[in-house]
């Protein structure tokens, strides 16, 4: 969440902001005001105090002198009344203020393009030359199914829409492009593997700005019933727990930066999301990815993030992938990010880049939610973290990239070569019988 300095004494520069991503200004003005409410209520209450405390006094004083009190105990119950009032004004005062703080996003940096929506992302660079095929390529909802790899009607079956049963080849080029990744990130990128739980508390979510604001796009599950304070949330990524694994803590700054690579299946409900990507993987409720996060200083964050889109970028140069590279507009990025890349690849059978990874820097903002800290090498006061996090890639959307890439004339599909060792050196995916 923004830090509320900014909300109290550079209202205009953030509302102005904030606009840029579809905040109402007076919103901002309406949270300064209440919060100029809040703190004269908190500096009323503490003088009423006072006054009571020397009331109290007077009263003790009259008694031991065996006078008559009556109109001071009269003051003292007055004051004690006002006091219960202000109280009760400031409680919902606090609670309407952490609501409405909790839903602004954070502040994008200078670099963003500014836009309403998707329509004013601007294109980076451009790696690679989209294949050229001397037949029609087909989309991977057709391959998939044709090959025998994998079945949208089974994934129906067992779960309803949005899910899927990869078969043989299928299964095993997921799960191959699963340790490829892991093992890129951490052998050539020095990044920590890491595997944490796939479920989290609330206040987990909270931390990394899933919560309150997308409750619908969740999976909650129940121990016994709803009104049950062990319900538990099915993560949407892995930046979800990895983000939160130092939560409440002070790093050293010697330690930093903490660089963590995770598999993890992802759950999403897709609640805003009707009638989109209704066929193939694009758009699932369970999907599969390898999630890259770093904490780092606040100097160093905006160079992290290169560093890391970098990252992600190597995993599609190693696959052949030709891809885009998009800084999000302000009306594009996340709710937790300052600047975000979107790596987009290019997929033939549907004639346009589709996103594989977004990467992100979120500031210091998931950092003030979940207590993210550090301690200066020269000591003095912690300091708030900067987090990143960025797909590594979403491992379903680089299945659907190397099917209609590696398509083949007879329906069969190649195998890149960097993934064939963690394929058991399979070359060809080809239709069983």
């Amino acid at each position: 969440m923004l830090a509320r300095d900014l909300l109290r004494d550079e209202t205009g520069r953030t509302a102005r902001l904030l606009a840029t991503r579809g905040v109402d200004p007076d919103q901002v003005e309406r949270w300064r005001l209440s919060d100029a409410e809040r703190r004269a209520s908190l500096v009323e209450i503490e003088d009423l105090k006072r006054q009571r405390n020397e009331a109290s006094r007077e009263i003790g004083r009259i008694k031991r002198e065996g006078g008559d009190a009556d109109a001071q105990i009269a003051a003292v119950s007055e004051l004690k009344v006002r006091v219960e009032e202000i109280q009760g004004r400031l409680s919902g005062l606090e609670e309407e203020l952490g609501e409405a703080h909790m839903g602004f996003p954070n502040l994008p940096h200078e670099s963003v393009p500014e836009g309403a929506d998707e329509a004013a992302n601007r294109v980076e660079r451009v790696i690679g030359e989209p294949r050229s095929f001397d037949f029609e390529p087909k989309a991977h909802w057709d391959l998939g199914p044709e090959l025998g790899i994998l079945d949208f009607e089974r994934g129906a079956k067992l779960a309803g829409a949005r899910f899927t049963v990869y078969f043989g080849a299928g299964a095993r080029l997921e799960r191959a492009l699963i340790s490829f990744m892991i093992d890129l990130h951490t052998g050539e990128h020095g990044y920590q593997e890491v595997l944490t739980p796939f479920l989290v508390k609330r206040e987990i979510l909270v931390g990394t700005g899933n919560l309150p604001k997308f409750e619908d796009d969740l999976f909650k599950l129940y121990v016994a019933d709803p009104e049950d304070e062990r319900a538990l949330y099915l993560i949407p990524t892995a930046e979800v727990p990895v983000t939160n694994l130092h939560r409440e803590e002070i790093l050293a700054e010697a330690d930093l930066p903490v660089r963590y690579v995770a598999y993890t299946p992802c759950f999403r409900a897709e609640a805003g999301s009707y009638g989109k990507d209704v066929r193939g993987l694009i758009r699932q409720h369970q999907f599969n990815k390898v999630e890259l996060v770093q904490l780092t200083t606040p100097e160093t964050s905006y160079d992290a993030l290169e560093e890391l889109t970098g990252h992600a970028e190597r995993v599609l140069q190693l696959l052949e992938l030709p891809y885009q590279v998009v800084t999000l507009s302000t009306g594009d990025i996340g709710f937790s990010a300052a600047k975000t890349y979107d790596l987009e690849v290019w997929l033939p059978g549907q004639q346009r880049y589709r996103e594989i990874s977004s990467c992100s820097n979120c500031t210091d903002f998931q950092a003030r939610r979940a207590s993210l800290r550090y301690r200066p090498e020269g000591g003095g006061k912690a300091r708030l973290a900067h987090s990143l996090n960025g797909s590594g890639l979403a491992v379903g959307r680089t299945l659907i990239a190397i099917l209609e890439n590696y398509q083949q004339a007879d329906g069969s599909v190649i195998v890149p070569e960097a993934l064939r060792p963690y394929a058991g050196g399979l070359e060809r995916i080809v239709a069983a019988g």
